[in-house]
């Protein structure tokens, strides 16, 4: 396994962390065969497990896996600090730790990512593998960013499934809506100020004209109150994640959606045609977006 680099400050982590710890004389070339031999033999076992032990280039393939997931490993159990990665790769089963613990990693991230089901590595999304998967002495190694991008997405989604089971009727939703965290949570806060802090429903339309709209609601401070409201009923870790999350135009746009509704309803009581209707939902942007607003519920 090569594991050599053509400048100290690139590649993957695993790689550097070897070149830096014969640099500074903290790997002697014994330390170095025993960290590869451990490397290979993994590469070995992965080879054997997803591809062809026998034919090179699959068994290289796998070395790069090998390089890739280690690298990630050895950055989440270090925090990326050269002396203490070098220690962990002098124990005896450090390598392997890092690669367990660098593929629990990738799995985790893999559980909402399309394709990951059918994936050639298990629970592991084969996209995301194969940007961590990278030859020794690749020029830039993005590994690590594209680590941290699959999580960030991740943490969303598990984050959208706790609003969803904490504030919504219907869990599931429409396939046809891909709505992220900050639109779930949005939906969640104007039907709660609207419906007295119901449960999200398909019937905002239908029941909109039923209602009274008080000019309260209508300013960011009362938004903000009811939002705060909102999250106070979710762990208060993923609370905090959520409003650090949020953009800064995220009341501003919900009071533009309130008064888009409460222009909307002054329309429908005035007998509106639904042809003017259309136009004027259109024309905010508004059909199809909210997941109470579906055009097939009618007045």
């Amino acid at each position: 396994m090569q594991l050599a680099l053509r400048d100290n400050n690139q590649g993957p982590y695993f790689s550097r962390v070897l070149e830096y710890g014969r640099a500074e004389e903290r790997l002697t070339d014994e330390h170095v065969t025993q960290i590869k031999s451990k490397a290979i033999l993994m590469s070995l076992k992965l080879a054997d497990k997803f591809y062809n032990k026998h034919k090179m280039h699959l068994l290289e393939h796998a070395a790069h896996d090998v390089i890739g997931v280690v690298s990630i490993g050895l950055i989440a159990l270090t925090g990326e600090e050269p002396v203490a990665s070098v220690a962990l790769l002098q124990t005896p089963d450090g390598v392997l730790k890092c690669f367990q613990k660098g593929w629990s990693m990738l799995t985790t991230v893999s559980k909402h990512m399309h394709g990951s089901d059918n994936s050639l590595y298990g629970g592991i999304n084969q996209l995301l593998l194969e940007k961590i998967s990278t030859p020794p002495d690749t020029e830039e190694w993005l590994g690590w960013q594209d680590y941290q991008t699959a999580l960030k997405d991740h943490q969303n989604q598990e984050a959208t499934k706790v609003l969803l089971e904490t504030f919504y009727a219907k869990v599931e939703l429409d396939p046809l809506f891909s709505l992220g965290l900050e639109s779930v949570l949005a939906e969640a806060v104007l039907y709660r100020i609207m419906f007295d802090d119901a449960r999200v429903r398909e019937d905002m339309k239908k029941r909109l004209r039923k209602i009274e709209l008080d000019e309260k609601w209508f300013s960011v401070d009362t938004i903000t109150l009811h939002t705060e409201r909102a999250l106070s009923h979710l762990p208060d870790a993923l609370a905090q994640t959520i409003r650090e999350d949020l953009g800064k135009h995220f009341y501003k746009e919900l009071l533009r959606t309130l008064k888009f509704a409460k222009k909307y309803r002054e329309l429908a009581l005035d007998d509106a045609s639904p042809e003017k209707l259309e136009r004027y939902e259109q024309k905010h942007g508004m059909q199809g977006v909210l997941l109470g607003w579906q055009d097939t519920i009618e007045f």
